[in-house]
């Protein structure tokens, strides 16, 4: 196996799944997941969900570069943060808030446990 992966984009079907439904807030938003690599607690890959609202909580560190689409995430406090193609956050252990998907939203991420 190489050291080296490219390129970084989605192959295949993907893993798909929804939020938990007492999570949902509207819309039926279904998630997509690409895992590139996973090992010893580090995961990345590539997301992408189709419209809605849920509540989130973390409890990983997790880095995200928004590839394409239209999303608002808000914390427990209300502050809204808009997020669009080349957008870049990091969202830390203990994070509460909403994730609402305004136009299917692609990103790619790093997880660490």
């Amino acid at each position: 196996m190489s050291s080296f992966y490219a390129p970084v984009t989605p192959q295949g079907a993907g893993e798909s799944e929804r939020p938990a439904p007492e999570k949902v807030l509207s819309g039926d938003p279904v998630f997509t997941t690409w895992n590139l690599e996973e090992r010893e607690g580090l995961y990345c890959g590539i997301w992408r969900s189709t419209p809605g609202k849920w509540r989130v909580s973390y409890d990983e560190w997790e880095y995200c570069r928004i590839l394409s689409g239209h999303s608002v995430l808000t914390d427990a406090e209300g502050t809204e943060i808009t997020l669009r193609a080349g957008d870049s956050f990091i969202l830390r252990p203990g994070f509460s808030g909403t994730w609402e998907v305004i136009e299917t939203t692609t990103k790619d991420y790093v997880i660490r446990l």
